[in-house]
C-alpha cells in the first residue's frame, strides 16, 4: 500500500469523478497536501477518510452527517462520541429504509389489485368467465 495518492490514483480505486474528490475537499472532508508544483497529494487517512465518505453515502448519509461523524472522531480519538452519533444517524435510517419499504409493499399491493382488475376486465371483454 503506497503512502501517498494523487487525485487520479484515487477517483480510479474508488471509481469516482477527479470533481468529486475535489468537492470533497471543498468542504472539508478531506484535506490533502500540495506538491511544490500544486498537485494535490493524499494520504492514507485521506484514502481512508474517502472510503468512509462513500461508505456513508452509500448508506444515505448526507455529506453534512458525514462530515459531523468525522469531525467526531478528531475531537473525541476514543471514538465514543463518533459511534454515539453513528448510532443515532443509523437508527434513523433505518427507520427511513422501514418506512419505504413500507409504502413500496403498498404500492405493490396497489399494483397488484389493478392488475387483477384489468386481466378480470379483459376476460370478461373476450367473454371467458
Amino acid at each position: 500500500m503506497a503512502d501517498h495518492y494523487t487525485i487520479s490514483n484515487l477517483a480510479e480505486e474508488f471509481d469516482i469523478s477527479t470533481r468529486t474528490i475535489r468537492y470533497y475537499e471543498e468542504i472539508g472532508l478531506i484535506h490533502p497536501k500540495r506538491t511544490d508544483g500544486g498537485q494535490r497529494v493524499y494520504s492514507r487517512r485521506d484514502r481512508a477518510l474517502l472510503r468512509l465518505i462513500l461508505r456513508g453515502k452509500r448508506f444515505g448519509f448526507s455529506l453534512e452527517e458525514i462530515h459531523e461523524m468525522i469531525t467526531l472522531f478528531d475531537e473525541d480519538r476514543t471514538g465514543e462520541k463518533q459511534l454515539e452519533a453513528t448510532i443515532q444517524y443509523g437508527k434513523k435510517k433505518i427507520k427511513e429504509v422501514e418506512e419505504k419499504i413500507q409504502d413500496m409493499m403498498e404500492l405493490k399491493s396497489q399494483m397488484e389489485e389493478l392488475l387483477n382488475d384489468f386481466q378480470n376486465r379483459l376476460h370478461k371483454i373476450k367473454g371467458e368467465e
